[in-house]
């Protein structure tokens, strides 16, 4: 099926954001600070230089560039990756985890991610009102972040902080589709998820076979995997890095729609995360 080309523009409006300055006048002293707990604020300096970083950094190089002890470095980035808040690669060189997007998902709640999410699908689409997901991915499972949901479903219905198993989803396969097969293998060596419908995956091998096909297409798809009667279309959205940060995902009933309406839905998809993933600085 021919994927029509992105030619929507309304999407490339600048972004927003505020900026709050503090007075100085009113800003407390620094002996009036308490003192910093040394451990804590040499996580943060480690977060924030991976975050700055445009490429991956091993703990040696972290330790270098922070004047950090390569001890202190490496068991700190250690624990850091155990909470989620880094992610260690089969390279030994760490990136930002999914927990720092859940925090930022917290602290930006006032916005309404679903509703701004929702916007940009709206807008951008000559099918507004579909039920769209955004989501992030932790271990073997995807977390969402935002969600708006239709009435198609009534039986069934995303929520922020719901938790599936990637294997089975759109987003979760976006996500998969961006790690090679051993390190797919790798994530279910001691467990694959049971099937949520007779049409999950059963097996990793039968994993890695759909995920060969997403990769090759663009965009990810479950069919029927997650809920009887619901096929979803999803990508990734990338970083400055070009990896995967996110995921979204529209969900529709699978024979409500024709084949020339689902490969337009597929290019709006597809140009949405693109512009995204442009808006966060990937190379697109």
């Amino acid at each position: 099926m021919a994927i029509p080309s992105p030619v929507n523009r309304r999407l490339e409006r600048p972004m927003t954001s505020a900026v709050v300055e503090k007075s100085p006048s009113k800003a407390p002293s620094r002996k009036d600070e308490p003192a910093l707990v040394p451990a804590v604020d040499r996580a943060a300096q480690i977060l924030d230089l991976v975050a700055k970083s445009p490429q991956s950094l091993t703990a040696t190089e972290i330790a270098r560039r922070l004047g950090f002890a390569k001890s202190s470095a490496h068991a700190l980035c250690a624990t850091l990756a155990r909470l989620n808040l880094l992610i260690r690669r089969s390279d030994q060189s760490y990136q930002l985890g999914a927990r720092v997007m859940r925090w930022a998902n917290a602290f930006s709640e006032r916005a309404d991610v679903a509703a701004e999410f929702a916007t940009i699908w709206d807008e951008g689409t000559a099918f507004p009102g579909a039920t769209i997901t955004l989501s992030v991915l932790e271990g073997g499972e995807v977390v969402y972040i935002a969600a708006r949901n239709s009435r198609v479903f009534a039986d069934f219905a995303f929520r922020v902080g719901m938790r599936l198993p990637a294997a089975f989803t759109a987003t979760g396969k976006a996500f998969l589709s961006g790690l090679s097969d051993f390190e797919v293998r790798k994530l279910y060596a001691s467990d694959f998820p049971a099937p949520l419908t007779r049409r999950s995956p059963k097996s990793v091998a039968q994993l890695i076979k759909e995920l060969e096909a997403c990769r090759k297409r663009g965009y990810s798809i479950d069919d029927e995997g997650v809920r009887d009667g619901m096929v979803c279309f999803g990508c990734p959205v990338l970083d400055s890095r070009n990896r995967p940060i996110a995921a979204l995902a529209v969900s529709l009933p699978k024979h409500d729609f024709s084949a020339d309406e689902i490969a337009a839905i597929i290019a709006d998809v597809r140009e949405i995360a693109t512009t995204i993933s442009a808006r966060l600085g990937a190379d697109v």
